[in-house]
């Protein structure tokens, strides 16, 4: 077969060679924009390595349209928008244009071809173009010289991306600053901002309008000491550089390849670190700042300490006490500390103690506090060159950072509870070292002889007013054999049921009972078997504890009795009994969705005041649906302290060889090796969270062949996306949200996390479910619970009646006799 010689023989590869270079010509250009090639909307150019696009896009909840660059990767969450052009001025159509001007300026047109946003850029050139680089970066260059005319990183929009300067000049006439959107559905410039303030040491802020909001702490050449993370990780090779003419620039980059990094502002001012791992559709959240209450600047005033380990969180520095002692108790501590003893520069009496030297007194590991001056000291004479200076108040040395003195005020001081931060030295008179080694019995002066006899008074008055308290406690014991038990009408209560001498309930605590007092006040009466020698000292336990509480949801202790075996507790009635008799008894009540988000935050609420905001510090250990009780209005109350723990103003954690509480409901940490903290509370609560949202009991609930527990199933709907499975189809929905049950949800995983230090604290917890902390982290495989599960009180050192194995480790259950 011969070839052809007719025309279409030679028209076809003339054509063919020249839509390939039509082809060739799009892909060269395909990352670039000119005067004669632009995009309108939904058209998009690409980076050259397929990471960012430049296009059109509407935020989540809105119907505006705006010209963005966000990344390219294929995740399945929203678009990831990195920078805009429009902010201000919205496209209200699908007509827009981005393109090239006469005057060589890029510029956002709407569909009249009326001006919304320009580079602005004064230039005598017209031969121009705009290229999207593969650092995301949008670049308008002069194609003649090649000169780079304007450029995105320069001006950033909320994020912060690899190889993205970020910088500043000493004289403060150069700042080019992130700023937050208004809100998650609007990319106008909001009330947040961060930069970088080079004054004496270098530091990046974020500011809440013109007022500090976070501070990253000083830069030591490899980190930013007041970020404990940075420690570990090193933030991805962060490098901060002053070019010596008084310009100084923040950038970081990512050692690995598959690893994606950037930082976004958000509207309620929260910095997050977002992820992505090659091979995953989603980016992780790996990173927030402020990350907590005491992150927040100055939040506890001037001289004035914040852990957020402690309640209350913010403490005054030794030497200094609270300015209005009044509103400091009420937990305002903006007004801040004061000094209690004057140093000896402000003094001009010299004699006696109180003209002696001024000291220092060492608080760590601390982010320091703002304003540190930068002093030419090597570590040894820091501090003898801030005690020679009277306008010194404190000192610390960092490697890397170097001498730091302060003066005027301290402010912004964040105590640590982990690895991070420096040690603070701050300047005390010496009366107040005094008083500070006698309170921690580290000087004692065996030559005063006055006060070793006022020691010899003291201990013959201790020492007697024991002999007395133990003898008449012996004689009360004594007299108590003899008149016997008191009959419980002497108490003027009317018990109905179980009041007879039948009454055989040998649990630990006997079921409350409804009772009546003599003016007629419906009271629920708690019992403790007279039969039973276990007990008095969870009961009483139970009184001191909840003696001192007073909250909306917790349950309220209106009296006790204690005569011989007899022990009794007098609560209020609740006459909508526990929330598991809603949940799972014979007469379940189909709760409305917002009644379940009432009780779930409620109890969040109660945890928040018992682990931060009351008196004491309390771990409850038996946090269940059982033990949460319902007022009229079904509002919960948390009830049962009986194996409650009060915690030191210094205890993260505690152990114990005696694991009270419900099996299912307790923290791995608790059941396995009897470590317990507030966050074995927040475990419960997750748990808790579980059961309300889904209508099913942990430790009852199986499915198929994998006899999964409750937060089994759950996390293997949640691995198949398919959790909403979980969700109880009885619940009454007034407007389905299933974002918001979705959301709840993935905090109930966050909370019942392997390890106790992945899970947050209730105060967290609750930020998220109100959705004050609009970007939640991905949780980590839980630990299952098992089929065979057990109840109550577990104690080690004791023999056993009966035996639940977990795993490879062996439990007992101790019944009451």
């Amino acid at each position: 077969m011969g070839l052809s010689n007719s025309p279409n023989s030679v028209l076809l590869p003339a054509l063919f060679l020249l839509l390939l270079c039509f082809c060739l010509e799009t892909c060269t250009c395909m990352n670039t924009i000119t005067s004669t090639q632009f995009i309108q909307d939904p058209e998009t150019i690409i980076s050259t390595d397929n990471a960012f696009k430049l296009g059109f896009f509407t935020p989540f909840n809105s119907t505006k349209r705006y010209v963005g660059i966000m990344y390219n990767f294929p995740v399945t969450s929203e678009p990831q928008v990195v920078w805009v052009a429009n902010r201000d001025k919205p496209l209200n159509d699908s007509f827009g244009m981005l393109t090239i001007l006469e005057d060589g300026n890029l510029a956002v047109l709407d569909g009249k071809k009326e001006l919304l946003w320009s580079s602005n850029v004064s230039s005598s050139t017209t031969n121009s173009s705009a290229r999207l680089l593969d650092t995301g970066d949008l670049v308008l260059e002069d194609e003649t010289s090649g000169r780079i005319l304007w450029e995105s990183f320069e001006h950033p929009s909320n994020s912060y991306l690899e190889k993205m300067k970020l910088s500043t000049h000493v004289n403060g006439d150069e700042k080019p600053q992130m700023t937050s959107w208004r809100s998650p559905s609007d990319p106008s410039i909001g009330s947040y901002s961060l930069g970088l303030v080079p004054l004496y040491i270098p530091q990046v802020f974020i500011w809440n309008g013109t007022r500090p909001y976070w501070r990253s702490g000083p830069w030591n050449g490899q980190i930013f000491i007041g970020i404990p993370k940075m420690n570990s990780v090193l933030l991805n090779g962060f490098s901060l550089v002053n070019d010596g003419e008084g310009r100084f620039y923040l950038s970081f980059v990512v050692a690995t390849e598959s690893v994606h990094i950037y930082f976004v502002l958000n509207s309620n001012g929260t910095l997050t670190e977002k992820t992505l791992v090659d091979g995953k559709q989603d980016w992780e959240v790996t990173g927030l700042a402020p990350k907590d209450d005491c992150d927040i600047y100055g939040k506890c005033g001037q001289f004035g300490s914040c852990n957020i380990e402690d309640s209350p969180i913010c403490t005054c520095l030794k030497g200094f006490e609270p300015k209005n002692k009044e509103e400091w108790s009420r937990g305002n501590w903006t007004g801040g500390c004061v000094r209690r003893t004057k140093l000896q520069c402000d003094r001009n009496n010299t004699k006696g103690e109180e003209g002696k030297e001024d000291g220092f007194s060492k608080l760590s590991p601390v982010k320091v506090p703002d304003f540190a001056e930068w002093k030419d000291a090597l570590q040894d004479n820091c501090g003898s060159q801030c005690l020679n200076n009277c306008s010194c108040i404190a000192y610390a040395y960092y490697q890397g950072v170097g001498c730091m003195h302060w003066s005027g005020t301290l402010v912004d001081i964040q105590k640590f509870s982990d690895s991070g931060g420096a040690d603070l030295y701050i300047r005390v008179a010496y009366t107040e070292l005094v008083m500070r080694k006698k309170k921690n019995d580290i000087l004692i002066s065996f030559a005063d002889k006055k006060r070793n006899i006022k020691v010899v008074i003291a201990s013959v008055i201790i020492i007697g007013s024991i002999s007395v308290v133990v003898s008449a406690y012996f004689t009360w014991k004594w007299m108590a054999k003899i008149t016997g038990t008191k009959r419980r009408s002497d108490l003027g209560l009317d018990i109905n049921g179980g009041a007879s001498t039948g009454y055989s309930d040998e649990r630990l605590f006997g079921q409350k009972m409804p009772g009546r007092l003599q003016d007629g006040q419906e009271v629920a009466v708690k019992r403790l078997s007279r039969f039973s020698g276990q007990g008095l000292k969870e009961f009483m336990n139970e009184v001191v504890v909840i003696s001192k509480l007073q909250h909306r949801n917790l349950v309220k202790l209106l009296g006790c009795c204690v005569q011989g075996e007899e022990k009794l507790l007098i609560y209020e009635y609740l006459p909508n009994k526990s929330l598991d008799t809603h949940l799972f008894g014979l007469h379940k009540q189909h709760l409305d969705w917002s009644t379940c988000v009432n009780i779930i935050e409620g109890i969040g609420r109660g945890l928040l005041y018992l682990h931060r905001d009351s008196r004491l510090r309390i771990i409850h250990r038996d946090l269940k649906p059982s033990n949460i009780l319902l007022d009229e209005a079904l509002n919960p109350k948390i009830s049962d302290f009986g194996m409650a723990r009060i915690f030191g103003c210094n205890e993260d954690q505690a152990n114990t060889g005696r694991i009270a509480g419900t099996f299912g409901y307790m923290a791995p940490e608790y059941a396995m090796e009897g470590r317990f903290s507030e966050r074995s509370d927040v475990y419960s609560f997750g748990v808790s969270l579980f059961e309300i949202v889904s209508g099913r009991k942990n430790n009852s609930f199986y499915q198929d062949e994998h006899a999964l527990s409750l937060l089994g199933f759950a996390w293997k709907l949640w691995n198949e996306e398919k959790i909403v499975n979980l969700i109880d189809p009885t619940i009454i929905f007034d407007r389905f949200s299933q974002m918001e049950v979705l959301r709840y949800i993935q905090v109930g995983l966050l909370c019942v996390q392997d390890l106790a230090r992945d899970r947050p604290t209730i105060s967290t917890v609750l930020s998220m479910l109100s959705s004050e902390i609009v970007d939640l982290l991905t949780p980590k495989h839980p630990v299952l619970a098992v089929k065979e599960t057990c109840s109550e009180i577990v104690e080690l050192p004791q023999q056993s009646q009966q035996t639940c194995s977990i795993k490879d480790y062996s439990l007992t259950t101790v019944e009451g006799r």
